[in-house]
């Protein structure tokens, strides 16, 4: 049976989604893993949203708390709002009290990525803040660490992401992720998903 890793995002602009997408081609290339995309719901009306100028989302599903329960690993993946992910993803771990209350998830691997607006905008405070999420679930935090190798240290451009996840800036919109924004997004989900492989082999 393959093991399933699933890819929950929320977007409001795209490029939490950029990421997302090569997370979940880095999970894929993993033999004998099944990686899929999930969105949580949007909890803004249609109203603000086209005040403050959001594309439309994309077809990836919308996810439901019970069906976090079908996978054996995830990544979770959000922009930040002052430090911390977006209260839509909040919103929708706010709806897992009752996977909570039988520990559904606990033992599970997850890791986190994000988008920030800037250098200072939250690149390490926005996955350490998520990280009560899982703890309150039993999850079992999986950080990349300095796995990227030579990409960490990489000092001649700028680049989002940090041991804790695959990151990138948005500035003001209009930077999207770079190749080496991108290649630490899918060195994380390939990363993630051979650990999830692994814990997985050894309960079975």
């Amino acid at each position: 049976m393959a093991t399933k890793v699933y890819i929950v995002y929320y977007s409001m602009y795209g490029h939490v989604e950029k990421l997302a997408e090569e997370i979940r081609k880095g999970a894929a290339s993993v033999e004998g893993v099944e990686a899929k995309l999930w969105q949580v719901p949007e909890t803004l009306p249609e109203e603000a949203l086209s005040k403050m100028s959001a594309p439309p989302k994309s077809e990836s599903p919308i996810i439901t708390p019970n069906d976090l329960t079908e996978a054996d690993g995830f990544v979770f993946g959000f922009p930040t709002r002052f430090g911390m992910m977006a209260a839509q993803f909040k919103a929708f771990l706010d709806a897992t009290g009752g996977l909570w209350r039988t520990q559904s998830l606990a033992g599970k691997p997850a890791g986190i990525f994000y988008s920030t607006g800037s250098q200072g905008g939250g690149q390490e405070t926005t996955a350490l803040t998520a990280i009560t999420q899982l703890v309150h679930h039993g999850m079992i935090f999986v950080p990349i660490g300095y796995t990227f190798g030579a990409g960490m240290f990489e000092m001649e451009e700028v680049k989002g992401g940090s041991p804790y996840g695959a990151g990138t800036f948005a500035g003001d919109g209009s930077r999207q992720p770079t190749d080496l924004e991108l290649a630490q997004a899918f060195h994380q989900g390939k990363y993630i998903a051979t650990i999830t492989k692994k814990l997985k082999g050894s309960t079975a």
